[in-house]
């Protein structure tokens, strides 16, 4: 593993940097910088019209789809630069990291043409519509249904824990298409519009107040027979594409929001006077060493790609189970730090359209950024693939183990 990046990249991350220096608000930069409510809302508006002005939505994408064709390791240096600066680069993460690339994929020329643009422009907030009550880790189990009838499928069924749903545009959706097929035959992926009869979303409020996740009900909801990416009955091949693109170019940035949140854990311990405490100490510094580990983690995934040795699958499972855990175990130890404070709300109120605004509650249950990460790191080691099947995978596929025995059928 080669921590050195080629000279060649270096005028690009010039390039990148340059661009952030002029293009974010006056102040960024100074340490005690802030903005009202106001000034950030605003900040969110304008933010991804700069975004796709300077090309750096998709900028992996291929130049004939909107994109700079970047190289893999320009578009890791484009996320290191962006993640130093703290600058928001996603105009979706739905649509540019996951829905989007599939497209390009797997989508015929006119689905290229109805999406691929407003993906570009941060004009369509996409969602993700895979998991359902009795098909989680299970996915291939799911039960949601699509009937063709005419030019239109007609859609069935529920969807559960489907994050940002209430703001979403589109799903991309499994649906089963077949029922006589088997399992992973009879399943096709779909692009179903949100904004119509049919649909019903609820969130799922959380202990925080927050309500990112939701549950999604479709009743004879509709969208295009020509929607089905990837051909009727090839949703699995194509959905485990999709699931391939979660983790890429932001393999060396990951773990920064997981050293910024060690940096506020250590100076609560030293506003609660808990720095000398030889305990708190030394959970501090293993929290920190494991942080870094997540950092060469992210290197030898980066390493990997590049040298094609398609250990992507294992390393993903391995980091995605190391990091999930270490993360709340971390936030154990940040409540555990503000002691009594910890169990009162000491957040200053609501979302305020912030991009970690999500996390903070509702405004009349202020929860702390801490607190709020505590709240949200316990759907951490569920959500992206279980912390159980991380570890199946890592045991049949890296260690050779037998397989997990499959429940008989009554």
């Amino acid at each position: 593993m080669d921590l050195n990046y080629p000279t060649e990249t270096e005028p690009f991350r010039k390039e990148v940097r340059a661009w952030l220096e002029e293009n974010l608000p006056d102040g960024w930069f100074e340490p005690d910088f802030a903005m009202t409510s106001d000034q950030r809302r605003t900040f969110n508006d304008s933010w991804t019209e700069k975004l796709f002005a300077g090309g750096w939505i998709c900028a992996g994408w291929p130049v004939e789809y909107g994109g700079k064709g970047l190289t893999l390791l320009q578009q890791v240096v484009l996320n290191e630069e962006f993640a130093k600066a703290n600058a928001p680069m996603r105009a979706d993460f739905f649509g540019d990291t996951l829905v989007g690339p599939t497209i390009l994929q797997w989508g015929t020329d006119e689905q290229k043409r109805e999406f691929i643009p407003g993906i570009l422009q941060g004009k369509i907030a996409w969602c993700q519509g895979f998991s359902e009550p009795d098909a989680g880790s299970d996915l291939a189990s799911l039960k949601t249904t699509a009937v063709l009838d005419g030019d239109e499928w007609v859609i069935n069924g529920q969807k559960v824990w489907t994050s940002q749903a209430q703001h979403a545009d589109y799903v991309f959706l499994m649906v089963r298409t077949d029922p006589d097929a088997p399992q992973h035959a009879g399943i096709s992926y779909l692009l179903v519009p949100m904004h119509q009869e049919g649909v019903d979303v609820r969130p799922i409020i959380q202990v925080d107040g927050s309500g990112d996740f939701n549950e999604v009900f479709f009743t004879n909801a509709r969208c295009s027979k020509n929607n089905a990416v990837g051909g009727v009955n090839n949703g699995w091949k194509v959905a485990m594409t999709t699931l391939g693109f979660e983790r890429g170019s932001s393999s060396t940035t990951g773990y920064r929001r997981f050293l910024k949140e060690w940096d506020d854990i250590v100076s609560e311990a030293k506003r609660h006077g808990k720095n000398d405490d030889e305990l708190v100490r030394d959970n501090l510094v293993r929290a920190w060493q494991k942080v870094k580990i997540m950092q060469i983690n992210g290197y030898r995934s980066l390493t990997d790609s590049l040298n094609g040795t398609h250990n992507t699958a294992l390393l993903g499972a391995c980091n995605k189970m190391f990091w999930s855990e270490t993360h709340r175990a971390m936030m154990d130890l940040g409540i555990d730090v503000l002691g009594m404070e910890g169990q009162i709300l000491t957040g200053k109120g609501g979302v305020d359209g912030s991009v970690a605004g999500s996390r903070r509650g509702r405004a009349d249950y202020p929860v702390s950024e801490l607190q709020g990460s505590f709240f949200f790191s316990r759907s951490e080691t569920i959500w992206g693939g279980t912390a159980e099947i991380q570890r199946n995978i890592i045991g049949e596929r890296a260690l050779g183990l037998p397989k997990e025995p499959k429940p008989q059928k009554v």
